[in-house]
């Protein structure tokens, strides 16, 4: 692992760190789910964390045996409508749904004068941000139509890096899945790991809730 002093610059993952928007892909996901006459169950919610738009509708219309029914046309036109739901919640939102603590860390990330990137496969991220009311936080956000492959391959963090001028090194990761973390890993940066030590265990730190992740315990976990 790096040595504290060594680092310059912090690339954050949004969902899970900054804010918590899976709530509204489930939302429009079991929307549209009671739309077609899909069953939803807890099972079904949790298999489609993380997973691509087309891949998560099929799981829906296979849950209720009715992927016949539509055709490819149709289909997408289904998977329109989820992300049309997903944004009119995503537009609802406010500076109080930025996770705890996230906001003062970003204030004395900027404070101390360290170079800040988003790296978020989501292609809303720069509308979030600004329903957020932290767009000025994050000059520099990897473009997700820029990657060739998602996490958990490195790409979007040695492009956050990039971005940056910095050397993976030097750099931060924060992420809540494991997935990401093995992204951050795979970069050659410092991983840091918000949530379960055991679905995070690859992360070079972990904390159990946003809240903790302030400079002095980074700092305190580095040595």
């Amino acid at each position: 692992m790096a040595k504290f002093n060594d680092i310059k610059g912090f690339i954050f993952d949004l969902d899970g760190v900054i804010t918590d928007t899976a709530r509204f892909h489930t939302q429009a996901w079991h929307q549209l789910a009671d739309k077609v006459g899909a069953p939803w169950s807890q099972e079904l919610e949790d298999n489609l964390k993380g997973v691509s738009r087309m891949d998560s509708l099929e799981m829906i219309l296979n849950a209720g045996g009715l992927s016949n029914n539509y055709s490819d046309e149709e289909k997408e036109q289904l998977a329109t409508e989820k992300n049309t739901n997903y944004l009119a919640l995503v537009d609802q939102m406010t500076p109080n749904d930025i996770l705890p603590g996230i906001k003062d860390f970003l204030d004395s990330l900027k404070a101390n004068h360290y170079a800040i990137a988003l790296a978020s496969a989501s292609k809303n991220g720069p509308r979030v941000l600004g329903k957020l009311e932290l767009t000025d936080y994050f000059p520099t956000i990897v473009d997700p139509a820029t990657l060739s492959k998602g996490k958990p391959d490195p790409e979007i963090y040695i492009k956050g890096a990039e971005a940056l001028n910095l050397q993976p090194e030097q750099c931060i990761g924060i992420e809540d899945a494991a997935a990401g973390v093995e992204a951050i890993n795979g970069a050659g940066e410092t991983s840091v790991g918000i949530g379960s030590a055991k679905l995070l265990h690859e992360a070079d730190i972990i904390f159990p809730t946003t809240k903790d992740l302030t400079l002095a315990n980074i700092q305190k976990a580095m040595g």
